[in-house]
C-alpha cells in the first residue's frame, strides 16, 4: 500500500469500525431494554435512554482486557494489516444488518470475532489463528447463555422463597423498582464487554501500523469513542429484536424481568474481568429462557429459541467466510 493511500485508508478503517460499534448498540439495544419494556416498566423512549447511560459510562468501571483479547488472541497481531481489518468489520456489519432486518438476535460480538477470523485465515491460513484465545471465546458461546440460564433460574427459586407470603400486587410493586437497578447493570456490563470488542480492532490496526507504539494497548481517545458510539446507537433501539427478546421467547413479568437482567449482568461483570468477549445476547436470552423454565417448561417457546439457537451456530462460519471474501476484494482495491 503507498504512504500516501495509508492514512485516509486507515481513518476510513476508524470510521467503519465506529459504525459498527454504533450498529453493535443498536442490534443489541435488545439485550439491555427488552424485559423492562415488555414489562412495562418503562416505555421505550426513556428505556433506551437509560440503556445508553449505562452503555456509555462503562469505561469508568471496566479495564481493557476483552479489547486485549479481540486485538492480540484470535488473530496473531503480526498478521495484521488493512485489508484483514477491512474484511473482519464489512463481514460483521453485513451479518447485523442481515439479522436485524429479520429480527433475529444473533450476536454481534461473535459477528465480529468470525469477521476478523475469516480475514486472517484468508491471508496466513489456519496459522494465523491465536488458538488459546479462539478456543477461549468459542467456548464461551457455549458456557456464556448456561451460565446465565442457570443463574436465572436460581435467582427465581429463590426470589419465590422470599416472597411465598407476599401478594402478587406487593410483589409486582417491589421489582417494578428493582428492575431499574437490574437494567442498569446489565447495560452497565453489556457496555464493558461490547464496546471493548470494537476498541480492540482499532488498536490493533493502530497498533498493525506503528501508530500507537511497540507495545499494544488502548488509547484513551478510542475507549471514549467506541463506547459513545455504541451508546448513540442503543439510543436508536432495535425495535425488531426487542419484540423476539422480549415476549416471543417467553411472558414476563417484574420478578422475571428482575431475574434475567441480574443473572446476565454477574454473567457479563465476571466475564469482562477475565477478558473474555462473551456475546450479550446469548447470556440474555439464555437468562430469558431460564426465567420461563423456572416456572414451567411450556412457558418457552423453545420452537423461537430454536430459531435463535440456528443463528447463533452459523454466525461465526457466515462472517468468516463473507470477512474472507471481502479481505479478497479489498487485496485489489489498495
Amino acid at each position: 500500500m503507498e504512504s500516501s493511500l495509508a492514512f485516509p485508508i486507515i481513518v476510513a478503517l476508524v470510521v467503519t469500525a465506529l459504525a459498527f460499534d454504533f450498529l453493535n448498540g443498536l442490534h443489541d439495544a435488545a439485550n439491555s431494554i427488552a424485559t423492562v419494556v415488555s414489562t412495562r416498566v418503562l416505555s421505550p423512549k426513556y428505556a433506551v435512554a437509560w440503556a445508553a447511560f449505562f452503555n456509555t459510562i462503562a469505561l469508568v468501571f471496566f479495564s481493557t482486557n476483552v479489547a486485549k483479547t479481540i486485538g492480540t488472541g484470535i488473530v496473531d497481531p503480526t498478521l495484521v494489516d488493512t485489508h484483514v481489518i477491512f474484511g473482519a468489520l464489512v463481514g460483521a456489519i453485513v451479518w447485523n444488518v442481515v439479522t436485524w432486518a429479520l429480527g433475529i438476535p444473533s450476536s454481534s460480538s461473535h459477528a465480529l470475532i468470525g469477521g476478523i477470523a475469516g480475514a486472517g485465515i484468508a491471508k496466513g491460513g489456519t496459522d494465523a489463528l491465536v488458538l488459546s484465545g479462539f478456543i477461549k471465546t468459542g467456548s464461551a458461546i457455549v458456557l456464556s447463555p448456561l451460565i446465565g440460564l442457570m443463574l436465572a433460574m436460581f435467582l427465581i427459586l429463590v426470589v419465590s422463597w422470599l416472597c411465598r407470603w407476599s401478594t402478587p400486587f406487593a410483589v409486582d410493586r417491589r421489582f417494578r423498582l428493582l428492575q431499574f437497578f437490574s437494567a442498569a447493570m446489565y447495560s452497565l456490563g453489556h457496555g464493558g464487554n461490547d464496546a471493548q470488542k470494537t476498541m480492540g480492532i482499532i488498536a490493533v490496526l493502530l497498533f498493525s501500523q506503528g501508530m500507537i507504539g511497540p507495545t499494544f494497548h488502548v488509547p484513551i481517545w478510542v475507549a471514549v469513542l467506541c463506547q459513545v458510539a455504541m451508546g448513540l446507537g442503543t439510543l436508536f433501539g432495535g425495535w425488531r429484536i426487542v419484540k423476539t427478546m422480549g415476549s416471543r421467547i417467553t411472558d414476563m413479568k417484574q420478578v422475571d424481568g428482575f431475574c434475567a437482567n441480574s443473572a446476565g449482568a454477574v454473567t457479563l461483570f465476571g466475564a469482562t474481568w477475565l477478558g473474555i468477549p462473551v456475546s450479550t445476547t446469548h447470556t440474555i436470552t439464555g437468562a430469558i429462557i431460564g426465567v420461563g423454565a423456572a416456572r414451567s417448561l411450556s412457558a418457552v417457546r423453545w420452537h423461537v429459541a430454536g430459531n435463535i439457537v440456528v443463528a447463533w451456530v452459523i454466525t461465526i462460519p457466515a462472517t468468516a467466510a463473507i470477512g474472507a471474501l471481502f479481505f479478497e476484494i479489498s487485496t485489489h482495491l489498495w
